[in-house]
């Protein structure tokens, strides 16, 4: 099983890198699976920029195409995300958005964090 740690933020400074390398670190205390770090940061997706909804899979950018290949390769995710205003950051969201079929029946859970313990 490839589990991906998305790493849902892009801002400098961010703390998601120490927490992601943590969970990872812990987790393969605990299974046989393998774990793959995924840096939104890598990916620069502009806000979503495809001309045709997600779940066609009709990609037209190169950017969509890589992305779309990456998130291909899992088969469950945890998606690290920092708590901004309420809510998860844009780039985690917008990451989200671009695709659909990738996402479909694969697990995922939520690491969380923020100035509250990422509980807003």
């Amino acid at each position: 099983m490839n589990i991906q740690i998305i790493i849902g933020s892009t801002r400098p400074g961010r703390l998601a890198k120490p927490l992601a390398d943590w969970f990872i670190k812990n987790a393969q205390k605990n299974t046989k699976a393998s774990f793959e770090l995924i840096d939104l940061a890598d990916f620069e997706l502009p806000l979503l920029d495809e001309p045709t909804p997600a779940g066609s899979k009709k990609y037209t950018k190169e950017h969509t195409k890589k992305w779309s290949e990456t998130i291909s390769r899992a088969d469950a995710f945890v998606l690290v995300t920092p708590e901004y205003n309420h809510g998860t950051s844009a780039a985690l969201k917008n990451a989200l958005d671009y695709l659909y079929f990738e996402w479909k029946y694969k697990p995922v859970t939520f690491l969380g964090y923020g100035g509250m313990g990422g509980t807003r």
